[in-house]
């Protein structure tokens, strides 16, 4: 880790909570969904940080994403859990990454599963949920999206104890672009078997 490297993801992560500071402001989800994209395709074109390789052709055209579905947002409990759970995930070059389950979040319909919130249970923390549906190794990322990882400022917001959960934010580890990354997986009680039509995919539609 170089000074240079180290500003440069300190930016990253700076402008990345900043996005979804502002992507939480907006009263209109739809518009919301816009504003990140744009955001992000900025970061992904442009940032020295951006997993995408050089010359790759999404930095011109964007990376595709599925349209916006309404059906895809709930305010959902986090559900307690009756036997935490502790995962230790290997992360080559970074070490390990240690996992602590803090609850259950229920996808409302058309979903209509639950899977695993986890608790970054390192110095300081943040709550992360990736999501392995059955579009996964077609259309999207054979290894899972994520939709929250608070620690590096993907957050959609919460009221009370309940979260804010809009699939439509799924978005592909920066592995997924290029291998020198390396990123925890969905474990398996983050992998659904209903297709996910929403969020960032691997090619644009026909």
């Amino acid at each position: 880790m170089t000074p240079e490297t180290a500003l440069q993801l300190a930016d990253w992560r700076r402008q990345n909570a900043a996005l979804y500071a502002r992507v939480r402001e907006q009263a209109d989800p739809a518009a919301a969904h816009a504003l990140w994209r744009d955001g992000r395709d900025q970061m992904m074109r442009s940032h020295p940080q951006s997993p995408l390789p050089a010359g790759d052709p999404m930095r011109a055209s964007g990376v595709p994403y599925w349209p916006y579905d309404p059906a895809l947002r709930w305010t959902v409990p986090v559900e307690p859990v009756a036997r935490q759970q502790r995962l230790v995930i290997d992360t080559g070059p970074d070490g390990v990454t240690r996992f602590e389950q803090v609850g259950w979040v229920t996808l409302g319909d058309p979903v209509g599963r639950r899977v695993a919130l986890w608790w970054l249970d390192q110095y300081g923390g943040g709550l992360f949920l990736p999501l392995r549906d059955a579009t996964a190794g077609t259309t999207s990322y054979g290894a899972g999206r994520y939709l929250l990882d608070t620690a590096k400022g993907a957050d959609l917001g919460s009221a009370g104890h309940a979260l804010v959960i809009d699939l439509n934010f799924q978005y592909h580890p920066s592995c997924r672009y290029d291998s020198r990354w390396v990123c925890p997986l969905a474990p398996h009680d983050n992998v659904i078997d209903v297709p996910i039509r929403a969020g960032e995919r691997l090619t644009q539609p026909d």
